[in-house]
């Protein structure tokens, strides 16, 4: 599963010195072989076991080019947009290397704060073992804008112990999810049944997608909203019909974001989550360990499995960096089969090269409900450099909870966001 250490060694000597000096679309003419590279990390629910990792990383990385440092910060995602904006405004507050979400790729590109890493992504033997879908989500118009760092999809975490207590099955479809939440409720009312969040928009989609609702459609090669279509409504009735007494108060709920929705879980407030396989480490290191169980969100009948989103995130270079080669060098080296491979170990990333995750699979059987998840058909948002504003604008979580507060129906809330979403694909062009 890991490289031996001479080879890992080699392969990143062999990188280094394969990548070019200088680079036309780089909007930096140094190319500074020593000094300090700066690298934005996102800041994870119980984020020690992803430090310890990257320390590790960044430790070989120092020791095999002298005279150089590197400077991890984390910095939390739901203000990314905030940051990376103003770093792309000023590059000298800018970091040399930075994580971001795969759905932001398109709109950081058209930002022209991504570096192209073509290239050096072609050179690098590991690339080759890449998942296709991940390969995608770092590519814009044809040309590669980073590496993959790894792909996370969602499931349902259900207690196994309330649910033996209560004599309650696993749901079969996400209608049983939702009557087996309000009886949760009902016989527990200190746990909410499902912990949801009116700021949890990968957790909504499912609802959406189920029914076969769309975010957007393509035309003309750009996109048009679907969210205010009929079976999208249906969705979003579904899911917010969730924030309630009955299940998740919407005093409580409304402004939940999915790592609220998994610190609940994971301290025993609630009897189900929709988690990602990301999520396992920080409900391990809570007080459920030993008394949950993982299964596939199911669709709307029996025996499906509701689309979830192909989420996941990304490492790049900014285009600003004066440090390329060392840059470039330290981005594939923290993207590198020996460090998801380590990332998986210590916090359930799933790899973004198939023979690594293949290996993961095989080792460790919580992830067996999100490779079916995989497996069964996963959705993505439209590839549109738009959704990076529809994103950042909290489009869809203000959506949620205009309903969920009762501000707004379900038609008109809907209406608004396809509205706002459809000038930002606009804008998009």
């Amino acid at each position: 599963m890991k490289l031996p250490v001479p080879v890992f060694l080699v392969a990143a000597l062999f990188l280094a010195a394969c990548a070019p000096q200088t680079s036309s679309n780089s909007a930096s003419d140094k190319d500074d072989k020593s000094g300090t590279l700066r690298v934005w990390l996102f800041q994870e629910v119980g984020n020690d076991p992803k430090q310890k990792v990257v320390d590790s990383v960044v430790a070989g990385f120092e020791k095999a080019h002298a005279g150089t440092r590197v400077d991890v910060e984390y910095i939390p995602v739901d203000t990314r947009a905030q940051r990376v904006k103003a770093a792309f405004n000023d590059p000298k507050s800018a970091p040399d290397v930075m994580e971001y979400g795969n759905t932001d790729t398109a709109g950081y590109v058209r930002d022209g704060g991504l570096l192209d890493v073509t290239r050096d992504f072609g050179a690098w033997p590991e690339a080759k073992d890449t998942d296709p879908t991940a390969r995608q989500s770092v590519t814009v118009g044809g040309k590669v804008y980073g590496a993959p760092f790894y792909v996370g999809v969602r499931a349902l975490y259900y207690r196994t112990d309330v649910f033996g207590e209560l004599g309650l099955k696993p749901p079969a479809t996400l209608a049983e999810v939702a009557s087996t939440a309000r009886r949760i409720r009902a016989a527990k009312p200190g746990l909410y049944g499902l912990a949801v969040g009116g700021a949890y928009t990968y957790g909504a989609m499912p609802f959406i997608w189920a029914g076969g609702g769309e975010l957007a459609t393509a035309r003309g090669g750009s996109y048009t909203s679907a969210i205010d279509s009929a079976a999208a409504r249906k969705g979003i009735k579904e899911y917010t019909s969730l924030f309630g007494d009955d299940n998740c108060p919407a005093a409580r709920c409304a402004g939940f974001g999915g790592n609220d929705t998994v610190t609940a879980f994971a301290a025993g407030k609630a009897g189900m989550a929709i988690g990602g396989d990301f999520s396992h480490t920080a409900v391990e290191a809570g007080t459920v360990k030993g008394k949950y169980a993982v299964v596939p969100l199911p669709g709307t009948t029996a025996g499906s499995v509701a689309p979830a989103f192909a989420g996941g995130n990304n490492i790049g270079v900014l285009k600003s960096t004066a440090h390329r080669t060392l840059a470039v060098a330290l981005m594939e080296q923290l993207t590198a089969k020996k460090t998801q491979a380590a990332m998986f170990d210590a916090m359930g990333f799933l790899p973004t090269f198939t023979d690594v995750r293949d290996q993961a699979a095989a080792k460790e059987p919580f992830v067996k409900p999100f490779v079916a998840t995989l497996a069964a058909g996963t959705k993505f948002v439209p590839a549109s450099a738009g959704w990076s504003q529809i994103d950042s604008s909290l489009v869809l979580p203000t959506m949620f909870q205009e309903v969920i507060s009762g501000r707004k129906s379900v038609e008109a809330a809907s209406q608004e966001a396809a509205t706002k979403m459809d000038e930002a694909f606009g804008s998009a062009g």
